[in-house]
Formats: structure tokens, C-alpha cells, sequence
């Protein structure tokens, strides 16, 4: 290993720096998960993590509390968007506040100077890394949760495919199990569509859909009914006898205008071949 060199006339930032190999070193011994990862951290989020440390140590020494905060609210939004480990994030931190600590160590001895205030600067040094750590993490999960959210929402929108035939005709297959919470985007998305498209029939296709219990299937015929008071008929398709036993078990009755189609070719045929 290298050795420490150093100046009279040098600060604490510049000796670091003067001996930055030495730095690199000390911070890749004390982060053994990460050390192996940097090159990959690098190529897939961009992330330096050596300049990193010297851009944050930087900030802690000069007392920079502004750009501190900055710097770590960035992070948390780069290493939520390319979904990278928290953990190596942590272990990453903490070897930097180590290697701080030891090149202060041997800054003082080698500078001779008795006048630090020992206590006072590591309650600086130490609170500067831990609101690093604390803005970081509330970056990274407020980010990380909108981009779940956003991803959550476009797969709701997915899951409830209004496709337009003409103008006032839309089909909505419907593909897999109907949940209560799938109920209530169907509810929503389709009575917003009826509403600002002005759709005057929809061919519900429920071929796709192997179960469904008797509650969504109360429901989904209040959203039919919902439908036919906004002006809009829905016709019924691919009726599975699953379906039409729990209808009849329940007695649950269908809308007088709602019909049922045994395929979509056959409401195709119907509704829009003359």
C-alpha cells in the first residue's frame, strides 16, 4: 500500500485528494459487497461510485449542507430508477464515514496541529453523513414509489382495454380472473369512456375470464345497468356456464336491453354488418 504524503500548507479536503489512490484503496478494503460491484453499478445506472465519495466528502468537509442535501436526493433517484441494491448503498456509506475517520486520524498526526475539537467534529462529520443517509433513503422511496404507481396504473389501464370499432361501438374483452379491485377500474374507466366518448354499445367479451364469484358478478351487472342509464347497451359475450349457474343461483336479473352473444363474430355480424 501506498504512503501518506503530506504538506504544511495543506487542508484536510486537499490531503485527501493528494492522496486519493490511497483513498480509493482504503474505501474498496472497507466495502466488501460493493467492491466487486462498482464496474457493474457503473455500467448499468451510470454511477460512479469513487467520484462519488470524493464529491460527498467533499461536501461534508466544506460544510456545503445545501448541496449535501442535493447531492442525496439525486442519488436516491438514480439508484431507484435503475432498481440497484439499498443494501450496497448502505454498506457503501458506511465505508466511506470509516475511511474518513482514518484519514483524519492520520492527518493529524501527520499535521502535529492539537487544536481540533475532537467531539465537535465528529458530531459534525458524523451528522453530515447520517442526513446524507436519511435524504437518500426518502428520495429513493418516494421515487420508487411513484414509479410503482406509475407502473401500477398503466398496467390498470391494460387490464381494461376499451377498443373502438366506430365511433359509438367499443369492445372491452376482458382477459383473467375479476377481482373487487379489478371491479372498481372496470367501473371507473368504463363509465369515463361512455361519458366523455359518447358510446353507445359495448360488447363486454367474457371468454377470457375462467372465474369470477357471485359478488364481482352482482357488481359487474350494476356497472351494466350504471351503463344503460348513461345511454349505453352492453351486449354479454363468451358466457362461460360458470357465469349464467351463479346468475341463476343468485336470481340475479339482467338489464332488459342488455343482450348475449355467444361469440364476438356473431355481435360483429349483427351490429355493424347490414
Amino acid at each position: 500500500m501506498e504512503k501518506f504524503t503530506y504538506e504544511d500548507s495543506f487542508q484536510f479536503k486537499d490531503f485527501i485528494e493528494e492522496n486519493s489512490q490511497l483513498f480509493k484503496d482504503t474505501l474498496l478494503k472497507e466495502a466488501v459487497n460493493v467492491r466487486d460491484k462498482t464496474d457493474e453499478i457503473l455500467r448499468v445506472g451510470n454511477i460512479d461510485l469513487i467520484t462519488n465519495a470524493h464529491t460527498l466528502v467533499g461536501y461534508i468537509i466544506e460544510e456545503r449542507d445545501k448541496e449535501l442535501q442535493a447531492f442525496a436526493e439525486q442519488e436516491g433517484i438514480a439508484w431507484a430508477t435503475y432498481s440497484m441494491a439499498i443494501s450496497f448503498k448502505l454498506e457503501w456509506i458506511q465505508a466511506i464515514r470509516r475511511t474518513l475517520w482514518y484519514f483524519f486520524n492520520k492527518y493529524i498526526l501527520l499535521s502535529k496541529d492539537k487544536s481540533f475539537n475532537f467531539f465537535e467534529l465528529e458530531k459534525q462529520i458524523n451528522n453530515r453523513v447520517d442526513d446524507f443517509l436519511n435524504t437518500f433513503f426518502i428520495s429513493y422511496t418516494k421515487y420508487k414509489d411513484s414509479l410503482i404507481n406509475a407502473q401500477r396504473e398503466q398496467v390498470e389501464k391494460l387490464s381494461v382495454p376499451i377498443i373502438p370499432i366506430n365511433p359509438f361501438v367499443c369492445v372491452l374483452p376482458l382477459i383473467g380472473t375479476i377481482d373487487a379491485q379489478r371491479i372498481d377500474i372496470l367501473e371507473d374507466k368504463m363509465l369515463t369512456e361512455i361519458g366523455e366518448k359518447r358510446i353507445q354499445t359495448i360488447f363486454m367479451d367474457l371468454s377470457g375470464v375462467p372465474n369470477i364469484n357471485s359478488d364481482e358478478i352482482f357488481r359487474l351487472i350494476q356497472i351494466i345497468d350504471s351503463a344503460s342509464l348513461m345511454g349505453c347497451n352492453t351486449v354479454l359475450i363468451g358466457l362461460r356456464k360458470e357465469f349464467v349457474r351463479k346468475v341463476t343461483e343468485r336470481g340475479i336479473k339482467l338489464n332488459e336491453s342488455t343482450k348475449t352473444l355467444g361469440t364476438l363474430q356473431q355481435a360483429l355480424r349483427e351490429y355493424l354488418i347490414t
